[in-house]
């Protein structure tokens, strides 16, 4: 293995826009939900009328979606929201030859779409889902149907750097969103979760998951977290990948 210093410098150096994660592809690995969220939206785009991706961060998952279904599985209306500038220009250069639309938006109420607009709404790991303006948008009969991030998600990592999270590991639970979801007015039709193994083998993907993955430990640098940094560091090399757990659960819920 490189040294501490050649590893740190390489995940410092590479760019972390977008929502791709293939640079960790040998570095680090997570399970993947047995639902197999693209390939679901994917099935789901091939039916719709018109179709809204919320939070759409690159687009990628967005793309793939549409590339699984063919030429078939784009619906005639389709759009995608995001807020972070960065993000909106990679997904504007990936999702307009496919059809869509991309339009920026700060990621709070109100979306920027006429009340009935789609009759699918999608998202993969929203930061927040907006129940109220989701009902509004969907027509009578239409769903949106989304992979959310569950509570304690990769907290192993989390406390490792920030110690225990008590009030933190009480957010984001299936049932509380649930609840949400069916107080906007919605018929939740279907919601599972599931806790999937995450291995980190080096100390470079450890700082690139961290400089991407901005919330888990907010203003992470390598400079202020250094020390910590160097012990993982030598507990990799010592006793093999650092293991975390991510948290996801399916949620699929109906406007009456």
């Amino acid at each position: 293995m490189r040294t501490f210093e050649e590893l740190i410098a390489e995940a410092e150096s590479v760019s972390v826009d977008g929502w791709d994660f293939s640079w960790l592809e040998g570095r680090a690995v997570e399970e993947r939900p047995s639902w197999g969220y693209q390939r679901l939206l994917a099935g789901r785009l091939g039916t719709a009328g018109a179709a809204l991706d919320i939070q759409t961060g690159g687009g990628e998952v967005l793309a793939g979606a549409l590339r699984l279904g063919g030429g078939g599985g784009r619906p005639p209306v389709l759009a995608a929201t995001e807020s972070w500038p960065p993000n909106l220009a990679r997904a504007t250069r990936l999702l307009q030859p496919l059809g869509a639309v991309v339009v920026a938006d700060l990621d709070e109420p109100p979306l920027p779409f006429a009340d009935e607009a789609f009759d699918l709404v999608s998202s993969r790991h929203p930061v927040r889902a907006w129940w109220t303006e989701i009902a509004r948008v969907l027509r009578p009969g239409g769903a949106y149907v989304a992979q959310h991030v569950g509570p304690a998600s990769v907290f192993e990592l989390v406390e490792y750097f920030l110690g225990p999270q008590p009030g933190a590991r009480e957010a984001r639970r299936p049932e509380v969103e649930g609840a949400q979801a069916r107080a906007a007015g919605l018929e939740v039709v279907d919601l599972r979760s599931e806790r999937l193994r995450m291995e980190f083998r080096d100390i470079g993907a450890v700082v690139y998951f961290l400089r991407k993955v901005i919330w888990m430990v907010p203003g992470f640098t390598v400079a202020g977290h250094l020390d910590r940094l160097r012990e993982l560091d030598a507990l990799i090399r010592a006793e093999g990948p650092f293991v975390a757990h991510s948290a996801r659960f399916l949620i699929e819920a109906r406007k009456p």
